[in-house]
């Protein structure tokens, strides 16, 4: 699932695009949103949030999207053979006079009131890539922390009610670079902040300057210190990567981690 950085990315083309122009062609395709109007409306901007989406209107209208496992938005230019959309993976089409978004495969969609964005958003914790993360979001996520007892650590970073935006690779790589077994107990890490820092450190470094493979090529392993890499020799120490899982069925996650750099209470 695309995390916080890929969000941020997106979120930037989408503005580039489409923010501070007007629609002429809105197509949403989407059972509860198929009727909604938006031709004519202006863009303000889109807003990423964790792992959300949050385009607004000038009419005080938000469309909010969600990536999931497979989802994207891609940008083309308005009467190219890319802005057709004809495919029947497409969800969503927002175009002015010369670009156009093609949203496909999203795994959520909904027009609503920008003044009602809470309803969507409202539960989850701080986005670990917000402007005031030290000011107040750090703050609210080790509160919230706290109350997560000896919850595996690796479960906790992937709570998006704890902090927003991390999924499975700033996991894996953030408790890598403190050596620290994933599934140490949340109130036996020894220090959160750092581990988050990093985590959040690790992310905004891919949103300035990507990798040059793409996401794609990095949870198959390619510049990842852990993540994706199983059976291949760690970078630091040459134990072969192993895998785990984070969470249980049917919400479980990959979790890849160094038994030797990360050892765990009986040595692996």
């Amino acid at each position: 699932m695309p995390e916080g950085d890929i969000l941020r990315r997106t979120a930037t083309r989408l503005d580039e695009a489409l923010a501070g122009r007007e629609l002429v062609r809105a197509d949403l395709r989407w059972p509860t949103a198929a009727t909604v109007d938006l031709i004519g409306r202006t863009v303000l901007g889109t807003v990423p949030y964790g792992k959300h989406l949050l385009t607004r209107f000038d009419d005080g209208r938000t469309l909010h999207t969600h990536l999931r496992m497979d989802g994207s938005w891609r940008i083309a230019r308005t009467g190219s053979p890319g802005a057709k959309a004809g495919s029947p993976a497409v969800r969503a089409v927002l175009a002015n006079q010369d670009w156009t978004a093609v949203g496909e495969l999203l795994g959520m969609l909904d027009v609503l009131p920008t003044s009602r964005e809470h309803t969507l958003i409202g539960h989850l914790g701080p986005d670990v890539l917000a402007d005031d993360f030290e000011s107040a979001g750090l703050p609210e996520i080790l509160r919230r922390w706290e109350q997560q007892g000896s919850t595996p650590v690796c479960e906790v970073l992937l709570d998006q009610t704890v902090l927003a935006g991390i999924g499975t690779i700033y996991m894996a790589e953030s408790q890598f670079l403190e050596h620290l077994w994933p599934w140490t107990p949340a109130d036996r890490v020894p220090d959160p902040a750092r581990l988050i820092r990093i985590a959040r450190a690790l992310m905004q470094r891919s949103v300035l300057t990507p990798l040059p493979t793409s996401t794609g090529d990095v949870t198959r392993g390619r510049g990842s210190w852990v993540h994706g890499r199983r059976g291949e020799p760690c970078r630091r120490c040459g134990t072969p990567i192993r895998r785990g899982t984070a969470r249980r069925p049917p919400q479980e996650r990959p979790v890849f981690w160094c038994p030797r750099c990360q050892a765990g209470p009986d040595g692996h």
